[in-house]
């Protein structure tokens, strides 16, 4: 569900800055799903008239040139791929997106908690609910071919007030009617 998950990030990033022309996106090449997402966002931002920019990160210094390149490229907003290394990361790319004052939206609420503005993905409560249910069911003798496979049902969207206040954003109430959470 990556790349509609990126659409729609792309989508709210729109409703935070109705001004912005151009978003930059980093994305893990190694990541299999990295191809994919960044097609669906790259489509998405022609039909909304946004062009979108492709930036890789692998590693941790990737992580630092990527963002010294966002700064000297005229982008409105950065997104966040949604990959295993980037999430293990995010307390560097918040901290990265507040160094270059730069606004990022990212695939779970943990990189709003970790000082992000926005993110907006699958709720990973539920995510880890459901996992306990295939255990349980599992554990009395289903099979795990047997099992159906279950998409995630439930999203969050989360701002991060002080991250807005630190970047001089104001959060349109609409968009603050919105989320999930808000973080103040």
């Amino acid at each position: 569900m990556a790349p509609e998950m990126a659409v729609k990030r792309l989508e709210l990033t729109r409703d935070l800055l109705p001004h912005a022309r151009a978003v930059a996106m980093i994305i893990n090449p190694n990541y299999p799903g990295a191809d994919s997402e960044m097609a669906e966002v790259e489509a998405a931002g022609r039909l909304i008239g946004m062009q979108t920019q492709r930036l890789t990160a692998g590693s941790e210094r990737d992580l630092d040139a990527a963002f010294a390149t966002i700064s000297q490229r005229r982008v409105d907003a950065v997104m966040v791929g949604a990959d295993r290394f980037l999430i293990t990361r995010r307390d560097q790319i918040a901290a990265l997106a507040t160094r270059y004052a730069m606004p990022c939206i990212y695939p779970f609420p943990d990189y709003a908690a970790a000082g992000g503005l926005m993110s907006y993905g699958a709720s990973l409560t539920d995510a880890y609910r459901q996992a306990g249910v295939y255990t349980g069911r599992i554990l009395k003798g289903a099979k795990p071919a047997d099992l159906p496979v279950m998409q995630p049902t439930k999203f969050e969207f989360v701002i991060n007030v002080k991250t807005a206040k630190a970047l001089g954003l104001e959060i349109p109430p609409t968009l603050l009617a919105r989320a999930d959470e808000v973080i103040e």
